[in-house]
C-alpha cells in the first residue's frame, strides 16, 4: 500500500513538473507585430482619378481604384491567352520555385523536429562484455574471477522548459518557416512579372523592327527615286551617297534591335524552365494585348500586410526576438530528470528472469555560475541582432512605398508622354509626306527628305517604347501592391491570411 502510495505520489509530482514546465511563461520580450505606418497616401499631392489617353491601341485611360483588391492571378487582366499558358508552363517548371518550396519543406520539418524537445527523450540500450574481476574487490584473499555481463534497458530523459527557452526556440523555428513561405510568394511574385514584362519588351522590339523594316522599305523607294533622278540628270551624285548612307544607318539599327530580341527569347525561355536551344521562339506584338482599364491600388495600411518582402521582414524580426527568450533562458537553471529501467544478468539465458531487474531514477539541476561573460553578451548580441531586424523592417517597408509611389506617378507621367510621342509621329509623319512630295515637285531640297526621314524613324521607335512603358507600369504596380497572393488557392505554400486593410486613402 506505501508503496502504491509513494509510487502515485511521484506520477504526480511528475505531471505537475510536466504542466508547469509547459504551462509556465517563456522569458524574453513577446513578439508584438509592428504597427501599420501611418501614412494615408503613397504621393504627395493628389494624383488623376484617372490617366490621360490617347486615340492608339494601348492608349487607353487607366482609372485608379483605391482600395480596390488585386486579383491572385492578376496576368489575365491583359487578355493574352498565350502570355497564360506561358505562366502556367513557367510555374511548373522554373527551377527556382522548386528550390524554394523544398527550403520550405525543410524550414517546416525544423519546427518539427523542434517541438520535439516537449516530450521526454528515451533510448533502448543493449551491451554484453566479459571482464576480469577483482577478488580483492569482494574480500580480502578472495580470488579473482571472470565474468560475463549482459544488460538490456531503457534510457529516460527529460529536460524541463522551466523558463520558456525551448518554447522561444520552435517560435523561431516557425517565424523561420513562415518567412521561407513568404520567400517562396516574393519567388513567385518575381518569376510571374518577369515573364509578363519579357513578353512586353519582346512585343514592343518586334514592333520597333517591323517599324524599322517599314522605314527601310520606304528609304529604299526613295533611293530608287533619287537614282533615276540623278540618272537623267536632275540630282548630283552627292544625293545619291546621302540617301544610300542614310539607309545603310536604318539598317544598321537592326542588328542591335535583333540582339534584344534574341537575349529576350532567351530569358523567356529560361524562365519556362527550357534551355535555349529548345524554347519555341515566341512572337508578340503589343496589339496582342489588352491595356488593363483599371488599376486596383491597396490602401497604405495593408501594403505591409500584402507584400511578400515586407511579411518575410516581419517574420525575420520575430525570430530574432524570440532569440532573446533562448538567451534569456539559457541564463537560467535547468531541471533534468534522467532515469534506467532495464535488466542485468551474469547468463544471457536469464537476462530477462525475475529477480534481474535494475532500475535508477534521477534528477539533476544546472545553475551557469562564471561564464566568462558569455551568456550575457550572447543575450546582448541576441538584442542587437534584433534591433536590426527591426530597422531592416522599416527599410523594407520604406522601400515598398517608394516601390508603389513611383509606379503610380510613372503611370501618370507614362501615359501623357504616349499622348505626346503620339503628336510627335503624326507631325513627323505629316512633314515628311509634305517634304516628299515638295521634293518630287522640286520645291525642297534632298536635306530636307534626310531630315524628316530621320524625325519619323525616331518618332516611329519612340512611339512603340512609349506604348509598350504603359504595360510595364501596370505589371510594376501589380508587383509593387504585392501580386495578389492572398487571393490565390493554390497547393504548395502556407496559406497566411494578409491583416485586414485599415482605414486609409489612397492617392
Amino acid at each position: 500500500m506505501y508503496q502504491a502510495f509513494s509510487a502515485a505520489r511521484r506520477a504526480a509530482l511528475l505531471s505537475s513538473l510536466l504542466a508547469f514546465s509547459v504551462a509556465g511563461c517563456a522569458v524574453g520580450p513577446d513578439f508584438k507585430p509592428p504597427a501599420p505606418p501611418a501614412a494615408d497616401a503613397y504621393v504627395a499631392g493628389e494624383l488623376p482619378p484617372r490617366t490621360a489617353s490617347t486615340p492608339v491601341t494601348g492608349g487607353e485611360a487607366q482609372e485608379f481604384q483605391p482600395g480596390a483588391d488585386l486579383p491572385g492571378q492578376w496576368w489575365t487582366l491583359f487578355g493574352s491567352h498565350t502570355l497564360e499558358e506561358l505562366i502556367h508552363e513557367a510555374l511548373a517548371q522554373y527551377p527556382d520555385l522548386a528550390a524554394q518550396q523544398a527550403a520550405l519543406r525543410a524550414a517546416r520539418e525544423n519546427v518539427r523536429a523542434g517541438q520535439g524537445a516537449y516530450f521526454p527523450q528515451f533510448q533502448g540500450t543493449a551491451n554484453g562484455e566479459r571482464e576480469q574481476v577483482s577478488g580483492a574487490s569482494i574480500a580480502p584473499g578472495f580470488p579473482g574471477f571472470i565474468a560475463n555481463i549482459f544488460q538490456a534497458g531503457v534510457n529516460v530523459s527529460y529536460t524541463f522548459d522551466l523558463f520558456g527557452g525551448q518554447r522561444r526556440t520552435v517560435e523561431g523555428l516557425q517565424a523561420q518557416a513562415m518567412e521561407q513561405d513568404f520567400r517562396l510568394e516574393a519567388s513567385y511574385l518575381t518569376l510571374t512579372t518577369n515573364l509578363a514584362a519579357t513578353t512586353i519588351q519582346l512585343a514592343s522590339l518586334h514592333d520597333q523592327i517591323d517599324a524599322t523594316r517599314e522605314i527601310v522599305t520606304l528609304e529604299e523607294k526613295l533611293l530608287t527615286t533619287v537614282e533615276r533622278q540623278f540618272a537623267l540628270g536632275s540630282q548630283p551624285r552627292s544625293a545619291v551617297l546621302q540617301q544610300r548612307a542614310a539607309l545603310a544607318a536604318t539598317r544598321a539599327t537592326l542588328p542591335a534591335l535583333q540582339q534584344q530580341l534574341a537575349v529576350a527569347d532567351h530569358q523567356l525561355a529560361v524562365l519556362t524552365g527550357q534551355f535555349p536551344r529548345d524554347a519555341h521562339p515566341a512572337t508578340f506584338s503589343l496589339t496582342d494585348f489588352t491595356l488593363p482599364a483599371k488599376l486596383p491600388v491597396s490602401l497604405p495600411a495593408a501594403l505591409v500586410a500584402q507584400r511578400p518582402d515586407v511579411r518575410a521582414q516581419e517574420m525575420r524580426l520575430r525570430a530574432a526576438n524570440a532569440a532573446i527568450g533562448v538567451a534569456t533562458a539559457n541564463m537560467l537553471p535547468q531541471l533534468t530528470l534522467t532515469g534506467t529501467f532495464g535488466d542485468e544478468s551474469l547468463v544471457f539465458g536469464t537476462l530477462l528472469q525475475p529477480g534481474s531487474s535494475t532500475w535508477n531514477l534521477g534528477a539533476g539541476l544546472t545553475q551557469p555560475l562564471f561564464e566568462g561573460g558569455t551568456l550575457r553578451a550572447r543575450r546582448r548580441s541576441a538584442v542587437a541582432l534584433r534591433d536590426q531586424a527591426e530597422a531592416q523592417y522599416r527599410l523594407v517597408v520604406l522601400q515598398a512605398f517608394q516601390n508603389v509611389a513611383d509606379t503610380l506617378t510613372a503611370l501618370d507621367n507614362d501615359a501623357r508622354a504616349l499622348g505626346a510621342q503620339n503628336d510627335s509621329l503624326d507631325a513627323a509623319r505629316a512633314s515628311l509626306d509634305l517634304v516628299q512630295r515638295q521634293y518630287a515637285s522640286g520645291a525642297a531640297n534632298f536635306v530636307a527628305v534626310l531630315l524628316a526621314q530621320q524625325a519619323y524613324q525616331q518618332a516611329r521607335i519612340a512611339s512603340v517604347s512609349a506604348t509598350a512603358a504603359r504595360y510595364t507600369d501596370t505589371i510594376t504596380l501589380f508587383q509593387a501592391l504585392g501580386g495578389g497572393w492572398w487571393n490565390r488557392q493554390d497547393a504548395g505554400t502556407l496559406r497566411v491570411a494578409a491583416e485586414t486593410p485599415r482605414s486609409g486613402v489612397a492617392r
